[in-house]
């Protein structure tokens, strides 16, 4: 591991170059360019709050624009990010072929390109904080550690679901379907809160609310996002502990599977 680690350092000239390539394709022949990283969220949020503020006016969360950029710009850079990291390899097949590299640089360079339209899109949410009167604590100091924790289990995910495109180009369909229902499951425009904390399953009494939690990352990491920025609070020391913990195995495995298919991509794409 310490080895591929270092291997990649070499390459890390190779790494900028694909991630400015990612974000100049991105954007080539759009008359917004860069802006569309804050059109998009600005209009996702307008989209939440008429829906939940407007039309279904019992809803009683205060700042609602706000709670719901705190999860929508990291949750769509998960999306952005999982579903380009699924075709990294399948994509560049032309390139694997030709010339050895690192193939783990593909997928981060990925992952890197849309962590700086996070990056972009996250001055909308500090502009709607100062919009509604939210005020941001020093607990808000704690956003690049989440913002860590949210890489790892990006990375680490993305390189297995780039490992399993490449034999299997099911993958890709299975994810679509995935992805959305996911979004469902984590609570982005919804309180965590309204969630039950005991529901009869098929005779099994379960914690809707505290599996939500051990079985969703995702929700756990967004969780964190709105504790530092929407209510200007410390996270659970134990809580956030254990969700970086969980994002780092996922990482070391995504590492592990990826490194140990990645000799026969050539052969497969």
């Amino acid at each position: 591991m310490i080895a591929k680690l270092s291997e990649l350092c070499q390459y890390r000239e190779l790494i900028r170059n694909l991630v400015l390539r990612d974000l100049k394709v991105r954007y080539r022949n759009s008359l917004l360019g860069f802006l569309w990283s804050l059109a998009n969220p600005l209009a996702m949020m307008a989209v939440f709050t008429v829906v939940f503020t407007f039309m279904m006016p019992n809803n009683s969360i205060p700042d609602f624009p706000v709670f719901v950029l705190c999860a929508l710009l990291p949750w769509n850079c998960f999306r952005d990010s999982l579903m380009g990291t699924l075709n990294s390899i399948v994509g560049n097949a032309s390139l694997i072929k030709r010339v050895y590299f690192p193939r783990e640089v593909l997928p981060i360079a990925t992952v890197l390109a849309n962590l700086v339209n996070f990056a972009l899109a996250m001055s909308v949410l500090f502009a709607m904080l100062i919009v509604f009167r939210v005020p941001l604590t020093r607990w808000a100091l704690l956003l690049p550690l989440v913002v860590l924790t949210q890489l790892m289990f990006t990375l680490g995910l993305g390189l297995m679901l780039a490992t399993a495109n490449v034999f299997y180009r099911d993958t890709a369909m299975i994810m679509d379907v995935v992805i959305l229902a996911w979004f469902f499951i984590t609570p982005i425009f919804y309180p965590i809160s309204i969630l039950p904390t005991q529901r009869l399953v098929l005779g099994l009494d379960l914690n809707i609310h505290r599996l939500t939690y051990i079985l969703n990352p995702m929700a756990s990491i967004i969780s964190t996002y709105r504790v530092i920025l929407y209510h200007g609070a410390p996270p659970a020391t134990d809580f956030f502990l254990r969700t970086f913990v969980s994002c780092l195995i996922v990482l070391v495995m995504g590492l592990f599977v990826f490194s140990h298919y990645s000799r026969v991509f050539a052969e497969e794409v």
